[in-house]
C-alpha cells in the first residue's frame, strides 16, 4: 500500500484509530456542501469507522488517502477507477479540514495523488468535478494543472438548492 510523503503531510492508508481524528476534521457542514450526496453530515465516530473498515476492504483499484499531519487525519483523497469509460481513467475526490483551507496544502496533495496516479497506475486521464458555489476546489485543480472541459448544468442538488457541477481533467 503506498505511503506518499508530502511537504508538511502524508497521504497514507486509514487504519484503526484514525476514527476520533477522521469524524473531528469531517464533521462539518461545510465540507459536505462540496461533496457527494453520500457523504454523511454530521460526521459521527460511527461514520468514520464504517468508513475505515470500507477503506480496508476497498478493491485494489481504488486508492483511498487519508491525508495525515502529525498523526491526525486531516483530510482525505482518492482515485477511483472509471472503467466504463476506459480502464485508464480515474475520478479524483477530496476533502481538508476547514482551518486548514487556503494554505495550499490540498494542491501539493492532489499533485503528489496525481503524480503517483500517471507514474505507478498507468492513468491516461484523471477527471475531477467542483461543484460552482466552491471556488477554492476549482483553484485547486487549476493550480494542479487540471483543464476546465466542462460545465453540467443543475447536476448537483445541495441544500434544496440546484447547482452546476464544473468537470476538470488532466491527461498524462
Amino acid at each position: 500500500m503506498a505511503v506518499l510523503i508530502g511537504d508538511g503531510f502524508t497521504l497514507r492508508p486509514y487504519r484503526a484509530g484514525d476514527e476520533e481524528s477522521l469524524a473531528r476534521s469531517a464533521n462539518n457542514p461545510a465540507i459536505a456542501r462540496n461533496l457527494v450526496s453520500t457523504f454523511p453530515s454530521p460526521y459521527t465516530l460511527k461514520d468514520a469507522e464504517t468508513w475505515i473498515a470500507s477503506s480496508v476492504d476497498a478493491p485494489n483499484t481504488e486508492l483511498r488517502r487519508a491525508i495525515d499531519i502529525g498523526g491526525e487525519v486531516c483530510g482525505g483523497i482518492g482515485l477511483y477507477p472509471r472503467p466504463l469509460w476506459s480502464p485508464y481513467t480515474y475520478e479524483m475526490g477530496y476533502w481538508l479540514a476547514e482551518p486548514l483551507w487556503g494554505r495550499g496544502l490540498m494542491t501539493k496533495a492532489v499533485v503528489l495523488l496525481v503524480g503517483h496516479a500517471f507514474e505507478q497506475m498507468n492513468a491516461e486521464r484523471v477527471q475531477a468535478f467542483a461543484y460552482e458555489w466552491n471556488a477554492g476546489s476549482r483553484r485547486v485543480l487549476e493550480k494542479s494543472g487540471f483543464q476546465l472541459e466542462g460545465r453540467l448544468r443543475r447536476a448537483v442538488l445541495k441544500d434544496g438548492r440546484w447547482g452546476d457541477c464544473w468537470l476538470y481533467a488532466r491527461l498524462r
